[in-house]
């Protein structure tokens, strides 16, 4: 079960092993936006991300005994599980997208992990991780979809409310990056224990906004599989049947914005906190700056834009990005 005292075991478990990120804020972008902002700085976590977080718990909640371990994801998920392999004395197959960026796989390797490459587009990882996991006779670890890879994202939320105490922080809502909703999820739960009225949205990239769709609707929808995105890290094909219900009960609705928004996002990260986010990452911090009112940064957000004074949270979830995709951020013009 996801529930706020699984979440404090969880942190109590890879406490010593995780970076307690800080909350950023700029006043000098506070007063652009007429609001404060403030961002959760994953970029810093080990492996450059939060998913560090919840492949510690996975993995140290394991038996000893096991030592095969196979994991499937684009990048984030991937690394997270061979750094924690190699600190675990274990072994792990990771099969990764081949249009994934070279960042991720050079740094997947460079953990120890034995990479295999599949299109994103014909090929199914979930019958790719479930037929190694049987020859291998490994443990296959989901990168969203798993109780223990959720409460160990869930920390963040612990971590924050911490935060918000001590840095006398009201916070009017928070945007998290969502793909499959592990992490939207865990940090939900997490922060309701304490804050039980703040008001929480995932934000994903257009035409993958599968989660603000399915709250919707009341039921899990999918996104269109032609579609595509640079938000690699979040693209998801839908949320995860064990993260919909947390999200259903505890997330106020979403939003969702263009892939310009979230280079405009990413520069506007590095200009104003110093902060390299990968887009997949800066989805959330591209959703708070669109109520600021800058039609490059429009997003689709279903809550009301009265936020003048307030104090907004966001997560900014990875900073694994390509130099060339960096670059073409830094050169995008309209960033505040």
């Amino acid at each position: 079960m996801v529930t706020y005292q699984a979440i404090r075991q969880a942190y109590e478990r890879i406490n010593h092993l995780v970076v307690k990120t800080p909350l950023l804020t700029s006043d000098r972008l506070n007063d652009h936006l007429g609001f404060r902002l403030f961002v959760k700085a994953e970029p810093l976590q080990r492996i450059g991300a939060f998913k560090f977080r919840g492949a510690c718990n996975a993995l140290l909640s394991l038996p000893e005994t096991e030592k095969n371990i196979i994991a499937f994801s684009s990048g984030n998920h991937a690394q997270a599980i061979a750094l924690v392999s190699r600190l675990t004395g274990r072994h792990a197959t990771i099969i990764m997208p081949e249009d994934a960026p070279k960042a991720k796989i050079e740094a997947t390797r460079s953990y120890g992990a034995e990479v295999i490459l599949y299109n994103r587009y014909t090929e199914s990882r979930e019958d790719l991780g479930d037929r190694l996991k049987k020859e291998r006779n490994a443990i296959l670890v989901k990168p969203y979809d798993d109780e223990a890879v959720i409460c160990g994202q869930g920390t963040i939320g612990i971590e924050i409310a911490d935060q918000i105490k001590e840095q006398n922080i009201m916070p009017e809502r928070v945007y998290c990056c969502a793909g499959g909703g592990g992490l939207v999820s865990g940090l939900a739960v997490a922060l309701h224990e304490t804050h039980p009225d703040l008001a929480i949205y995932s934000a994903e990239p257009d035409g993958f906004d599968d989660i603000a769709r399915s709250l919707e609707a009341g039921e899990i929808c999918t996104n269109d599989p032609n579609l595509r995105s640079i938000c690699d890290a979040i693209v998801t094909p839908a949320p995860g049947e064990i993260t919909f219900p947390i999200m259903r009960q505890h997330l106020a609705g979403g939003a969702s914005v263009s892939d310009e928004a979230c280079l405009l996002a990413m520069q506007t990260a590095w200009r104003h906190l110093k902060l390299v986010v990968e887009p997949g990452g800066a989805v959330a911090l591209a959703a708070a700056l669109s109520l600021h009112g800058q039609p490059e940064l429009s997003g689709k957000d279903i809550a009301s834009n009265d936020i003048a004074g307030k104090d907004i949270i966001v997560i900014a979830s990875g900073g694994n990005v390509d130099d060339a995709l960096f670059e073409r951020a830094l050169a995008m013009k309209g960033a505040l």
